[in-house]
């Protein structure tokens, strides 16, 4: 089968429509209809029924989901393994958020490096539905993202549970003035338990997409802002950022996201090192953090059913 034709068919299940698909893939919708009629003609079934909002699955296009993924992913891995650098056996490529990377995927590389020599390395950061596409057709082994959406063929374990925790500049450690707060966008799940626990924050004069901005801007500026604890507690320690007092902690979970089909003899040394280095990081910042703090935290953001699964299998079966 023609690879392409797998491609086509993910790409119209992933934006509901022949039209998404074709801008995704940058083609004619007529091109995308006929490898869809190649496609079909090939299985012999009817994949798609197409109406005024897009394209459905037939019952034959359902079962041909997961299929059709692991057809793409195994091209991938087969076209990513024949260009291996001399002197390793396999490559291995993994893809995290934006604000992971830092001090994640760098402790994780430094890791590998002794656990794993035999491995080619290629790292990547990007936004989450671009890493997890990419897990989908095989070009990332894995990906590290903060609220993953399930998707056929693709599994999702608890990588580390972090937290957002609120840290001025003030040398008095208080609750900030409107006009002192920096918003870091941590995603919808935090945007409405934030907006449910600071309503005088709704209008910050300063906002940002992205952690490390956002931090770097209170260092420099002055201000206080919801940081993940494990990047602010050097400065914390440094004396350059106080915990605000009596402000709720949010918990923002960190997921690996990989292919089921995925080698498992592959993965398993890139896995078994994320895990490592997301404990020594937690087991660190658990050292640091004073043990007289006493916070409220609201609860948090549900984690995929398929996160869930893992992490209770986790729980009951140590590894």
């Amino acid at each position: 089968m023609d690879i392409s034709l797998a491609r086509t068919f993910l790409a119209i299940v992933s934006g509901g429509s022949f039209a998404r698909a074709a801008q995704q893939l940058h083609l004619t919708q007529t091109a995308i209809s006929a490898r869809v009629k190649t496609l079909e003609a090939q299985l012999g079934s009817r994949l798609f029924v197409r109406n005024k909002a897009g394209a459905t699955l037939t019952g034959a296009g359902e079962q041909f989901v997961r299929h059709a993924a692991t057809l793409v992913q195994v091209w991938e891995r087969a076209r990513q393994q024949v260009a291996v650098p001399p002197g390793r056996r396999a490559v291995l490529t993994v893809g995290c958020e934006l604000s992971l990377w830092d001090p994640l995927l760098l402790d994780w590389l430094l890791h590998m490096r002794s656990a794993a020599p035999h491995l080619a390395l290629h790292t990547e950061v990007g936004f989450p539905s671009d890493l997890l596409n990419r897990v989908a057709e095989g070009t990332l082994e894995i990906a590290v993202v903060y609220a993953p959406q399930q998707r056929p063929g693709l599994r999702v374990d608890l990588l580390i549970e972090e937290k957002l925790v609120l840290v001025t500049t003030a040398a008095s450690g208080r609750m900030p003035a409107p006009a002192d707060y920096v918003y870091v966008d941590w995603g919808p799940e935090f945007a409405a338990q934030h907006g449910l626990a600071f309503p005088q924050f709704s209008r910050a004069p300063v906002s940002a997409s992205l952690g490390p901005l956002g931090r770097e801007y209170v260092l420099a500026a002055g201000g206080a802002g919801y940081f993940r604890l494990d990047v602010v507690s050097g400065a914390i320690e440094a004396g350059r950022l106080r915990r605000v007092k009596n402000a709720p902690e949010f918990l923002y979970p960190a997921y690996e996201v990989y292919a089921e089909s995925a080698d498992a003899a592959l993965l398993a040394p890139a896995l078994d090192g994320l895990r490592q280095v997301a404990g020594a990081h937690t087991a660190q910042v658990s050292l640091r953090r004073p043990g007289a703090a006493a916070t409220l935290k609201p609860a948090a953001p549900r984690p995929p059913p398929a996160a869930a699964g893992a992490a209770a299998r986790r729980r009951r079966s140590p590894r």
